[in-house]
C-alpha cells in the first residue's frame, strides 16, 4: 500500500499520483457467479428526476456481492484466496473458500493476506478479519463493517482505511467511537468486524487531471455564486460577487453548518456528536 508520482510528461501526469496497488493478488479476474450488471442512475430517482447534480458518464462496472453478513456462518472457517480491487467502493475486498465449498465476498481488513484462515462466531480469536459479537470483543479493539440491527449487517464503517473502536460496556449496549469522532450506543448482540479496513491511502490520491474525475462518474461542478438567479439563489450580480447571503443550497436551505439529521427515534443512541 503505497502512493505512486509520475514523471511529468504532460499536464495531466504532472500532479497524478495513484496506488501501487501492491497487496491486490495480480492477475485476477472477479468471481463471475458474485457479480452482476449494475444499471445506472446518474444522479436520478425512480421518477427520473435530477436529485444528486454533477453526476453521470463514467466506466462501466459489474457490481459485485459483498457479505456484510457473517453470522449465518458461524464456526465454518474460511480460507482467504484472493485481494481484488472493487470499482463500487473505495475499499478492496477479498475472496473467501469456505470449508463447506462456498465462496463470499468481504471487505479486506488491513493486515490480511491471502491464505490467511478467518472465522465468524462467538468464540473466534481477536484477529483481524475475524467478525464476533461486540459482547466477545475487549474494550479498546479495533473494528469495522458494524451492524445498528442485530442480523442486519454492518452499516458503519465500511470505506477505505475507517476503523472505530470499543469504548465501553454498560448493560445491553456498547459505546463505539466511530472514525469522525462521534460516539454511539450499539446492542452487544450486533456484529462486527476486527481490525481496520486495508487501502488507507486512498484519501491523499490526486487525481491529477480531470478526465480521471469523469472515469468516475463525476461531471463539472460549478458553484451556485456562478450561476445566474433563475438557477440559484446566490446566482446573478453585477461583475463578480461572493454571494451577498450566507450559503444556501439551490432550494434556499442553508448550507455549511446547518444541522439536517432528522431521526429523532435514534437521537438516544448518540452519547457524543462529531461535532460540539
Amino acid at each position: 500500500m503505497a502512493i505512486k508520482k509520475y514523471k511529468p510528461t504532460s499536464a495531466g501526469s504532472r500532479f497524478k499520483t495513484s496506488s501501487t496497488f501492491e497487496e491486490l493478488t495480480p492477475k485476477t479476474k472477479p468471481f463471475k457467479k458474485l457479480t452482476k450488471g449494475k444499471k445506472r442512475i446518474s444522479g436520478r430517482n425512480n421518477q427520473g428526476e435530477q436529485t444528486i447534480w454533477f453526476r453521470g458518464g463514467g466506466h462501466k462496472r459489474r457490481y459485485r456481492a459483498i457479505d456484510f453478513k457473517r453470522h449465518d456462518k458461524v464456526g465454518v472457517p474460511a480460507k482467504v484466496a484472493s485481494v481484488e480491487y472493487d470499482p463500487n467502493r473505495s475499499a478492496h475486498i477479498c475472496l473467501l473458500h469456505y470449508a463447506d465449498g462456498e465462496k463470499r465476498y468481504i471487505l479486506w481488513p488491513a493486515k490480511v493476506e491471502v491464505g490467511h484462515v478467518l472465522v465468524a462466531g462467538p468464540a473466534a480469536d481477536i484477529e483481524p478479519g475475524n467478525a464476533l459479537p461486540l459482547r466477545n470483543m475487549p474494550l479498546g479493539t479495533q473494528i469495522h463493517n458494524i451492524e445498528l440491527k442485530i442480523g442486519k449487517g454492518g452499516q458503519m464503517v465500511r470505506a477505505a482505511g475507517g476503523s472505530a473502536q470499543l469504548m465501553a460496556k454498560e448493560g445491553d449496549y456498547a459505546q463505539v467511537k466511530l472514525p469522525s469522532g462521534e460516539v454511539r450506543r450499539v446492542h452487544l448482540d450486533c456484529y462486527a468486524t476486527i481490525g481496520a479496513l486495508g487501502n488507507s491511502e486512498h484519501g491523499i490520491r490526486s487525481l491529477g487531471k480531470a478526465g480521471r474525475k469523469r472515469w468516475l462518474g463525476r461531471r463539472p461542478h460549478n458553484r451556485g455564486v456562478t450561476m445566474n438567479p433563475v438557477d440559484h439563489p446566490m446566482g446573478g450580480g453585477e461583475g463578480r460577487s461572493s454571494g451577498g447571503r450566507h450559503p444556501t443550497t439551490p432550494w434556499g436551505k442553508p448550507t455549511k453548518g446547518y444541522k439536517t439529521r432528522n431521526n429523532k427515534r435514534t437521537d438516544g443512541m448518540i452519547v457524543r456528536r462529531r461535532r460540539k
